[in-house]
């Protein structure tokens, strides 16, 4: 009987025992799990946070606005180059003949005014740009090398009629006559793809080395300077529409077309744009001044005096609006005014057409 007992309790301890091994075991497995669990859980959070983050957009970076150590002063564009260059004024041919011209899509300005009969001559006015060749370069008038002399620029054509050439022997103009270095090939050249006097072309980079050896000098910190609109400024203008503009000097008008696009208006003599020989880059431009002066013929050859000293009435057409304003000679520059109030112009190029008062803007001038 004793031997019985013992061996039930022999047999109920190894029960025990068993129970307990695989109790431990059960919760070692349960704890393996939760960890394994814990850890992929945490490892599932992170992932997704990371694609949370890689798929936000990165927010888009404040613009810089860029600065220039210089200001163009006949464009008002900014600049790292230096600016002082003496102002080059070249008389630019504008007959039938003589187009299409080459450089002007690189003057700061272009003042276009009648020569002979119904032909207008070009000048075209060079400083934030300096082109290779502008040409066909032809003969003086006053008008514009007062003009010139007023901006402190270098003048430049090629002949003029005797009386012409002893007012500018006298010194009404720093000037260089193409007529002393014709053919020369430093100065100027001859084109032989067109017949003289349509076929003088001018070598840019000859200029300065020039006019210094004549005694001229070709640097200066004196420059007229426009005054022009801020970018704001330049989206707010208002007036009427001024898609197609005609002016009437001849037969062919010249035409200017705004491009919506661009924001700039290119320029047409009838229908034939005007574009650079070499590059058949077309002239744009941002600012089209256009005013009315006396004009009176002088000589029988036409030759015209006009006044650009009194002022008058003119339009100013930017950014495909017009305003009837009128100009004024402020120290020898054609400036836009409404009333005492001077206006600015748009950052860029610009074209000065000068008209007869006896025409008058209404009747030589068509707005679209």
């Amino acid at each position: 009987m004793r031997k019985e007992w013992r061996f039930i309790q022999v047999v109920f301890g190894l029960l025990v025992l068993l129970l307990v091994i695989a109790a431990c075991g059960n919760n070692d497995q349960v704890s393996e799990t939760d960890d394994e669990q814990s850890t992929d859980d945490a490892v599932m959070k992170e992932t997704e946070s990371n694609v949370e983050q890689e798929s936000e957009p990165a927010p888009d970076p404040e613009p810089v606005e860029e600065t220039f150590e210089n200001v163009s002063p006949l464009t008002g564009v900014g600049t790292n180059d230096p600016i002082d260059d003496r102002i080059v004024a070249v008389m630019v041919n504008n007959h039938p003949s003589a187009r299409p011209q080459t450089g002007l899509t690189e003057a700061d300005i272009v003042f276009e005014i009648l020569a002979e009969g119904n032909i207008t001559r070009l000048m075209a006015l060079f400083q934030s740009e300096k082109p290779e060749v502008v040409g066909p370069v032809r003969s003086a008038r006053p008008y514009y090398f007062h003009l010139a002399d007023d901006y402190g620029a270098l003048y430049v054509y090629h002949g003029a009629a005797f009386f012409i050439e002893e007012m500018l022997k006298a010194g009404a103009a720093d000037n260089i006559n193409g007529a002393y270095y014709d053919n020369d090939g430093h100065l100027f050249k001859r084109a032989d793809f067109r017949v003289a006097p349509h076929n003088s072309y001018l070598q840019f980079g000859a200029v300065y080395q020039v006019a210094e050896g004549i005694g001229y000098e070709v640097k200066t910190d004196q420059h007229i300077s426009l005054e022009f609109l801020s970018e704001t400024e330049s989206e707010s203008i208002s007036g009427e529409q001024a898609e197609e503009i005609s002016i009437s000097y001849t037969n062919t008008p010249v035409r200017y077309l705004y491009d919506s696009e661009k924001q700039l208006y290119t320029r047409y003599n009838g229908d034939s744009q005007t574009v650079d020989l070499e590059t058949e880059e077309e002239v744009r431009l941002d600012n089209l001044f256009i005013v009315e002066a006396h004009h009176q013929v002088i000589d029988d050859a036409g030759r015209r005096e006009i006044d650009l000293q009194s002022g008058g009435d003119a339009y100013l057409i930017q950014k495909g609006k017009v305003k009837k304003v009128q100009w004024k000679n402020v120290d020898g520059v054609i400036l836009p005014f409404n009333g005492e109030e001077q206006l600015k112009f748009v950052p860029g190029k610009t074209w000065v057409n000068v008209i007869p008062t006896s025409s008058g803007l209404e009747t030589a001038v068509s707005i679209e």
